[in-house]
């Protein structure tokens, strides 16, 4: 009897097992039709299969929990659910589901930070662009802890969040797309640059301000360089940098910029203002891309000490101040 029993058991898991595995099977791969065209997942960081797969189910992204969490056990128990939001768009599997999950294929979204911005106008994008607060970035901003293996000066971040795009989740923090900037910003000025930079008899501080005011100066790269040598050929021989970005930024740390730089402004009363103080600015007055960068520490070799704006975004440069004055009375006849 017992014999029989247990050849009857026997025989009823052979025929069960291949429609069970078949079920699952079909189940896993039929696509569901979702919620919607596509929907936001959490896993929960330490969720087990079974809750996560209940999660699913109810959310209609896949059609059976006990179907996913058998084939789970069946095919991918060495896998672990990673943590994280998932996009999933439909008509999807619970098998590609699943498969999202356990490589952990989470959702990122890109988030431009474009080049010359200040880190109050990065604030305000961020803002308005994803869920982070710009009360909580202005925080983090003001955390030199980030930087002051670079800068042991720096009392903000202003100049190291390095400009680029950033994948990061739908619910990054303030916090987060801090660390994200500062690491990449050390990451590009890597050991190469920082000798560069000593070779010149500069700190990695005073490179990124004067990477800032080049970044504020022009737009054009082949200008970059250009920018970068009158500057340098003016603090070599102690002639003051007339720049009027640091002005502008001076005078909007003070809430006084009108929108328009205005002669009387020449006089303004800072430490930013280079038409009244010689040298550097006392910090960066922008956040410079990579170029930028790259110009401040390898000007071109010229002797140039003077340019002027064309009216189209280009300069004209020049050597001797006569030069520079004819140049900027030629602007004034084409503007006029």
């Amino acid at each position: 009897m017992p014999l029989r029993i247990a050849k009857a058991a026997v025989l009823a898991v052979l025929i069960l097992l291949p429609a069970l595995t078949g079920w699952i099977a079909r189940e896993c791969a039929e696509p569901a039709p979702g919620p919607g065209g596509s929907v936001f997942f959490e896993v929960q960081k330490g969720g087990s299969v079974r809750a996560v797969a209940g999660s699913l189910a109810k959310q209609k992204i896949i059609r059976s929990s006990l179907a996913l969490t058998l084939y789970y056990n069946l095919y991918e128990s060495r896998a672990r659910l990673k943590a994280g939001e998932y996009e999933f768009t439909f008509p999807a599997s619970a098998k590609s589901v699943l498969a999202k999950i356990v490589r952990g294929r989470v959702y990122l979204r890109p988030v431009t930070i474009p080049e010359g911005l200040t880190g109050d106008e990065i604030a305000e994008l961020l803002r308005a662009r994803t869920a982070a607060d710009a009360a909580g970035f202005r925080m983090a901003f003001r955390d030199a802890s980030r930087i002051v293996a670079w800068d042991d000066r720096a009392t903000d971040l202003e100049g190291y969040l390095f400009p680029d795009t950033y994948l990061l989740p739908r619910k990054a923090t303030a916090g987060d797309f801090v660390e994200a900037m500062t690491a990449q910003f050390r990451k590009v000025f890597g050991e190469a640059w920082r000798r560069r930079a000593a070779d010149l008899g500069m700190s990695v501080r005073e490179a990124v301000i004067l990477a800032s005011l080049i970044e504020k100066e022009t737009a054009i790269p082949e200008e970059r360089p250009l920018v970068s040598a009158v500057f340098h050929n003016r603090l070599r021989i102690g002639m003051k940098l007339d720049c009027d970005p640091t002005i502008i930024y001076g005078l909007k740390l003070e809430d006084n910029y009108s929108g328009r730089l205005l002669s009387r402004d020449l006089k303004f009363a800072s430490p930013y203002n280079t038409y009244i103080h010689a040298g550097l600015p006392p910090g960066p007055i922008c956040n410079p891309g990579r170029a930028s960068l790259e110009a401040a520490l390898y000007p071109a070799s010229n002797n140039y000490l003077y340019f002027v704006a064309q009216g189209d975004g280009s300069h004209r440069f020049s050597r001797t101040l006569s030069e520079h004055l004819r140049a900027v009375e030629q602007y004034h006849l084409k503007k006029n």
